[in-house]
């Protein structure tokens, strides 16, 4: 079998999902095109040879539906022979769209292939998808669970009970993520992957005064009497300081086989090593990194202290802080430039935001092994490994 390795990988700047937003007046189908065209230009590529492009997008409505991801290509210029796909695995859509690209190019399927997403959350805002009165879940679901399922917010508030995580646990968490970016961004760390846009160039959300204290004075984001009566057990220690905001995002990255990449004088960042997905319980919705990481390192016959760098989403601090007490992963390699909730989350972005900003991070570092992982509403969870190349 062939392997599948990343060529090239771009973002745009990560706007607030606001209508004054850096990137509100930007059509969420431009959003995606504009990273497109950066990534066949950086890396050389005539678009002509590209086998598919594999788009997450998670509010595939109004100006986000009817396939985003075949109109990107459309705008970008690339040819019309060039197909396009738009999937959804909720948060982890565009990290799906890697798996199914890679595992196209390790299976002969694919010789050249896009992964990307992206997310326009101040033009189609959550829950843009389900009109008022209506629906998504059905009678099965409802009758499996009786008591009704719960908000995400919900679900990050019970599993900050369920692994005894402290509010100051949460806001020191989310504070050193906002340092880490700072950072990252003073180092021009960032400037590889990024592709300015329209007068942007900086991740909009990026709090630089951000501190523990100042974090300390906000108030649940979440309280609800009804849920507090139900879950005694919750204590009300997520605020909007410490979980993702909402944002306008694009990212893709380009994926192909070793032996396509010398004959087209590419060069790899990474090698796609392993994949894993699973399904974990809908009620506390987001502690499926905690499988999918073990999953995927027994896949790959790895253990974590092979992995020299993880990305771990930042939807909420307490998803990474309770993967961590169960991994017992070192959180000086983890989410190293900053996560979601300094540089934030434009849900079918994601995915492929990460995997930008970890292959940049593994060879600017020398990383032999990285490990990525994302939860997903509903339940889900996706995981993979990546291997360093040598310069």
């Amino acid at each position: 079998m062939r392997d599948a390795v990343v060529v090239e990988a771009v973002r745009t700047p990560i706007g607030k999902g606001k209508p004054n937003g850096s990137l509100a007046d930007v059509h969420p189908v431009e959003l995606l095109a504009h990273t497109l065209r950066t990534l066949v230009a950086r890396s050389g590529v005539d678009p002509a040879l590209i086998d598919d492009v594999i788009g997450g997008t998670v509010y595939q409505v109004g100006e986000q539906a009817m396939n985003t991801t075949r109109y990107a290509v459309l705008s970008a210029g690339f040819p019309e022979t060039v197909p396009a796909t738009t999937v959804d695995r909720q948060c982890g859509s565009s990290q799906q769209a890697v798996h199914f690209a890679a595992q196209g190019v390790m299976s002969g399927a694919y010789d050249l292939v896009v992964a990307c997403g992206v997310e326009s959350m101040s033009r189609v805002p959550m829950w843009s998808n389900v009109p008022p009165g209506k629906d998504p879940f059905g009678p099965g679901v409802a009758a499996r669970f009786p008591e009704g399922l719960v908000p995400q917010g919900i679900s990050a508030e019970l599993i900050t009970a369920k692994w005894s995580l402290t509010r100051g646990q949460l806001d020191a968490f989310a504070a050193s993520s906002r340092h880490r970016a700072t950072e990252a961004w003073q180092r021009g760390l960032f400037d590889a992957e990024v592709a300015p846009l329209d007068g942007a160039s900086r991740d909009e959300c990026v709090r630089p005064s951000s501190t523990p204290e100042v974090l300390a004075e906000l108030k649940p984001a979440f309280y609800d009497p009804a849920f507090a009566e139900r879950f005694p057990q919750i204590e009300w220690n997520v605020t909007a300081g410490n979980f993702s905001p909402v944002n306008d995002g694009a990212s893709a990255v380009l994926i192909t086989s070793s032996e396509t990449a010398a004959r087209l004088g590419l060069r790899p960042l990474a090698r796609l090593h392993s994949f894993a997905v699973t399904g974990s319980d809908p009620l506390l919705m987001l502690t499926g990194v905690i499988p999918a990481t073990e999953k995927v390192l027994r896949r790959a016959g790895l253990r974590l202290d092979d992995i020299d760098l993880f990305e771990v989403n930042e939807a909420f601090s307490s998803v990474v802080l309770a993967w961590r007490q169960e991994t017992g992963a070192d959180l000086d390699k983890v989410n190293v430039h900053g996560g979601a909730i300094a540089l934030g989350h434009p849900l079918g972005a994601s995915g492929t935001r990460l995997t930008t900003t970890l292959v940049h991070a593994m060879r600017a570092r020398g990383a032999r092994y990285a490990l990525q992982t994302m939860c997903e509403a509903g339940g889900l969870a996706n995981a993979m490994i990546l291997e360093g190349m040598e310069a």
